[in-house]
């Protein structure tokens, strides 16, 4: 392994010992929050007959997120009031798609956050 420079990358890209702890935490939480939507079929027209709904994997992904925004909600500043809502907005949604919706706290990442309705 050498250390020569990729001229693939661009002057752009930053090491991770350079950017602030909440913008590598919201950055997780939005990589997240993407993939439980996709996962939950909220990209597609008809989220029910979506290519990539897969409502186990949402739950994980889901419990994840509940998991980060709980456990670094202090050092979020401004940016946990967006981040909790729309992890609730995913929460609601998996209940929406789920054919026996689980029950209150029972959710995905419920254990984290309290009930959600």
């Amino acid at each position: 392994m050498t250390d020569t420079p990729d001229p693939t990358v661009t002057g752009d890209v930053r090491h991770l010992g350079e950017i602030p702890a909440v913008e590598v935490i919201s950055r997780a939480a939005v990589m997240l929050m993407s993939s439980a939507a996709e996962k939950l079929g909220l990209a597609d027209e008809d989220p029910e007959a979506g290519t990539h709904r897969d409502l186990d994997e949402a739950r994980r992904v889901i419990t994840a997120l509940a998991g980060l925004v709980t456990a670094s909600v202090e050092y979020l500043g401004p940016h946990a009031g967006p981040l909790r809502e729309g992890l609730q907005a995913l929460q609601r949604a998996f209940r929406e798609a789920s054919a026996y919706p689980d029950e209150p706290g029972k959710g995905p990442g419920e254990k984290y956050t309290g009930p959600v309705f």
